[in-house]
């Protein structure tokens, strides 16, 4: 979605500016066209020329840049930006912006855009704290500007505490998010469930499986992206989530079900991602279990069927599960479709090159109620789970009609 989006990143004067490189970067990775602003202040920490060779575009640092247009200059790129992101937004420039001084290039340039504006504030955590940067990030905020909020840890100045500059994958989520135009999910919650459950055998071994809950998170990241409330329930998995998502942490399957089915009374759509454990061990030795001479035969009991339970109480929620299969995909996919009360199924073989755990990619086949299966092409696992909270928005729309 950041494909050919006008984005100008503002450097502010602070420590955190050298940060504003690497959040070039993958801006201009992501198939953004990028413009870097800097103050005076800011060229003071990482020097114009960083920034013009990672955007091959000039930077601009005075207001009237006599190799650059002239005078207006900054009006110029005013109109040309899908988006602004300070980073960082040093106190000084958001007391500028909050009381409407123009007295550099950049806050000049601000007054004269209608583009949103992300600031990524990072300062002391005094400077944080005090109440006229308070009062001012406020106004900000009322005046509908989107504010990154800073994170808290080891501060150059040698203090701890609140003022560094978020993550850079937090300040790319949100990002997206002041891009993104669709809130077609808008008002909707959403339930996600994602990753594997380890059921324990003994203190250090227990039965899993391969999943990375991958497919999840993009469900999760997407659902949140196009405006729904989402709650990711998730086992153990090394995802980071987007921005704003309520992550619920599970290990195993029973903890899984008692985080889910509490929570479907007030839920609008359930998307069961998870790879649950069919089965967990019978008995759990609270010591290690010792290598012996003879074969070790493990008892195994079923786990709850989430997706079954889940069904007893439908009603008008959606129901959207994942099958994994490695023959005979469709006929099994039907079956479980009927038996769990499902509206659609999202069936992949791990087999099939690029599609299945721990990677990046998937192909699938989409079945659903009163529909022939449908497969799509091989894609990322956020394209994926677009297509699909696309489908399911067509489906509801049908049942409505």
């Amino acid at each position: 979605m950041l494909t050919d989006k006008k984005i100008v990143v503002g450097v502010t004067g602070g420590i955190a500016a050298y940060k504003a490189a690497e959040l070039v970067r993958q801006l201009i990775q992501a198939g953004c066209g990028v413009r870097v602003m800097m103050t005076a202040a800011a060229a003071e920490f990482v020097t114009p020329l960083t920034f013009e060779t990672l955007t091959h575009h000039p930077v601009l640092v005075q207001l009237f840049p006599g190799d650059q247009g002239g005078g207006t200059v900054h009006i110029e790129w005013a109109r040309w930006a899908d988006l602004f992101v300070l980073c960082p937004a040093s106190a000084n420039t958001v007391a500028k912006l909050a009381h409407g001084l123009a007295d550099n290039a950049l806050t000049t340039t601000l007054l004269a855009t209608t583009a949103p504006i992300l600031l990524c504030p990072a300062m002391n955590k005094q400077m944080y704290a005090n109440p006229f940067y308070r009062d001012n990030e406020e106004r900000l905020r009322r005046a509908g500007l989107r504010i990154v909020t800073p994170g808290s840890g080891a501060l150059a100045c040698g203090e701890t505490g609140p003022g560094r500059l978020a993550d850079l994958a937090e300040i790319m989520d949100q990002i997206r998010l002041a891009l993104e135009t669709r809130r077609d999910y808008q008002g909707k919650r959403v339930l996600v469930t994602a990753g594997p459950t380890h059921e324990p055998l003994d203190p250090v071994r227990y039965l899993s499986n391969r999943s990375t809950g991958k497919m999840g998170f993009a469900l999760a990241g997407q659902a949140a992206l196009r405006g729904a409330r989402v709650t990711l329930v998730s086992g153990p998995s090394t995802e980071r989530p987007f921005a704003g998502v309520q992550v619920v942490p599970v290990t195993t399957a029973a903890e899984m079900a008692e985080a889910v089915l509490p929570r479907l009374s007030e839920t609008d759509l359930l998307l069961m991602a998870a790879a649950v454990s069919d089965y967990r061990p019978k008995s759990f030795s609270p010591g290690k279990i010792k290598k012996g001479e003879e074969e070790l035969a493990l008892k195994l009991v079923r786990t709850e069927d989430i997706l079954r339970s889940a069904g007893r109480s439908k009603g008008d929620r959606i129901h959207v599960g994942f099958s994994v299969e490695t023959m005979d995909e469709i006929v099994a996919s039907r079956r479980k479709l009927e038996e769990k009360h499902l509206d659609m199924i999202v069936i992949n073989n791990p087999l099939e090159p690029g599609a299945g755990f721990a990677v990046d990619t998937n192909i699938v086949t989409l079945l659903c109620r009163g529909r022939e299966p449908e497969t799509w092409p091989l894609l990322s696992k956020t394209e994926v789970a677009d297509r699909l909270l696309t489908a399911i928005l067509a489906y509801e729309n049908e049942k409505m009609a």
